[in-house]
């Protein structure tokens, strides 16, 4: 089969980071080419180099046989390369359409002058192109009024309309459901069967199984090999990976649990006037994992973001260790015992242009011994980089520059790892994980699995919630399923099948 990229010899670095190693290989014409690898291999430099994003330090890239030097995204444009990156790039007051046809507007002329964006015409061809590609969407609809899947659509239609040969995604299926990814799967399917090279970054081997060819697989900025998926067997690819053999995640032991930590009683939750959680009510145990499943946007987030501070209950109480902080703020929740891994670890997790030192001492900045008090206190660096050293080395984060490294800079997962541990460190009597898996790879996501487990151990009360059916099963005691604002079921994990929860979060039972 003929190859429409080939990548010689490429090698990136960064200050402090080697991100790709005299990489080769060649990805093949109207094939599904998966790239593996663990956080911070160097999986997403290797396609921004790609996509123009960075030009290599050394090597090559020859796009259908011809050596190509590919300077920007619209230099890769022109090559009919597209990208949808794993933070999505929509502007929120446009239509779909206008994204989707933004920088290559269809124009008129009113009475042969004066020039006007055709947005009728963009919707009717954005209308047909979505039917062709089974990506069927309303082109009026405004993408602050859309969910993930459309938006996801949405960025692909974006790369359709420019005619791309060669779709790359970073880690597609993170932000989706279990059924949205299935149908995700299929589009992707289409997609090479109608002449598409697809490259897809990925940490989810078995979704890797079910649609890829081939997979290369980096470890540390090094291609370890390049492999054809029919016959390569998921815990390889995952030694491979990580470069160790992986054992299988037992389900937690059952045990007794202890005194009544959290209570939410009632909670109704309305930002900007729109209900979002309505008469939630429920509680969690010390020693207990409560895990609360359901599709996205159904109130998970907005419930998980009342309890930790971050939006107001506009009805109801939530008590925790039997103290009323209803009505508290995030500090006065985190000084009472509270720890917060939130879904948006950009906006709300994270200070980006930060150093990675500061942005583990989030918590604690303001207390001893990272600061000394009185009228002319101050801030003491050195607490500051001893204590990022050893959370660096304890939770494995990968950084160039250690705590020095601009967050920013750092891979998604690498960043999401420096949450985790900012918030274990504070040892709270509660814990809420929203999501905190999301775009890890299998060696990560193992590794922050066992530290839940083990807080859990130590008498924690943790709040997991995860659109990751097998993350539930793997860790939960209790199961809530949420649907519309409410939780229709709760249950020991032991007495609900994936099939039972799955109908409960879509709302076929109540």
């Amino acid at each position: 089969m003929e190859n429409i990229i080939e990548i010689k010899n490429i090698t990136k670095r960064f200050p402090g980071v080697l991100a790709n190693d005299n990489i080769s290989l060649e990805v093949r014409r109207g094939e599904i080419f998966a790239l593996l690898g663990e956080n911070g291999a160097g999986k997403t430099t290797l396609m921004n180099l790609l996509f123009g994003l960075y030009e290599p330090d050394e090597g090559e890239i020859y796009i259908r046989g011809e050596r190509a030097r590919i300077s920007s995204p619209a230099h890769a444009a022109s090559l009919s390369i597209g990208m949808v990156h794993q933070h999505f790039r929509l502007v929120e007051d446009f239509t779909i359409a206008e994204n989707i046809v933004l920088g290559l507007e269809p124009k008129r002329r009113f009475f042969g002058v004066f020039p006007y964006v055709d947005i009728h015409s963009a919707n009717e061809k954005i209308r047909d192109l979505s039917k062709n590609f089974g990506l069927e969407v309303e082109p009026e609809t405004r993408i602050n009024n859309a969910g993930i899947s459309m938006r996801q659509r949405v960025e692909i239609l974006k790369m359709l309309y420019r005619e791309a040969e060669i779709l790359i995604f970073d880690e597609p299926t993170a932000m989706l459901a279990p059924q949205e990814i299935e149908y995700l799967l299929e589009i992707l399917k289409n997609l090479r069967h109608q002449g598409k090279t697809i490259i897809i970054i990925t940490h989810k081997l078995n979704e890797v199984k079910q649609i890829a060819d081939r997979c290369g697989i980096l470890n540390r900025g090094i291609l370890a090999g390049v492999y054809d998926v029919a016959v390569t067997s998921v815990d390889k690819m995952a030694a491979h990976m990580v470069g160790r053999a992986l054992e299988d995640e037992q389900p937690p032991l059952e045990h007794d649990f202890g005194a009544e930590v959290l209570k939410v009683r009632d909670l109704n939750v309305t930002p900007r006037g729109a209900p979002r959680v309505n008469g939630v009510t429920f509680s969690i145990r010390a020693g207990e994992i409560f895990a609360l499943a359901g599709v996205d946007g159904n109130g998970q987030t907005q419930l998980a973001d009342a309890v930790a501070g971050l939006l107001e209950a506009s009805g109801g109480e939530i008590t925790l260790s039997g103290r009323d902080i209803t009505r508290a703020g995030v500090r006065e929740r985190v000084e009472a015992g509270l720890s917060y891994v939130p879904e948006d670890r950009h906006g709300v997790g994270l200070l980006l242009d930060f150093p990675l030192l500061r942005n583990l001492a989030l918590r604690r900045y303001y207390m001893p011994p990272f600061s000394s008090r009185g009228v002319f206190g101050t801030l003491r660096e050195r607490e500051f980089e001893g204590f990022a050293d050893e959370l660096i080395d304890r939770f494995d984060i990968r950084s160039g520059r250690g705590g020095r490294t601009v967050t920013r800079s750092m891979s998604g997962g690498n960043q999401q790892k420096a949450i985790v541990a900012r918030e274990i460190e504070l040892g709270s009597d509660l814990m809420i994980f929203v999501q905190p898996t999301r775009g890890l790879d299998i060696g990560a996501t193992r590794a922050i699995h066992e530290h839940i487990l083990r807080q859990r151990e130590a008498g924690r009360a943790i709040f997991l919630i995860s659109m990751e059916l097998e993350e539930i099963k793997a860790l939960a005691d209790t199961i809530g399923v949420m649907y519309d604002g409410r939780i229709n079921r709760i249950a020991p994990a032991r007495e609900l099948t994936t099939d039972e929860i799955g109908e409960y979060m879509m709302g076929v039972k109540t």
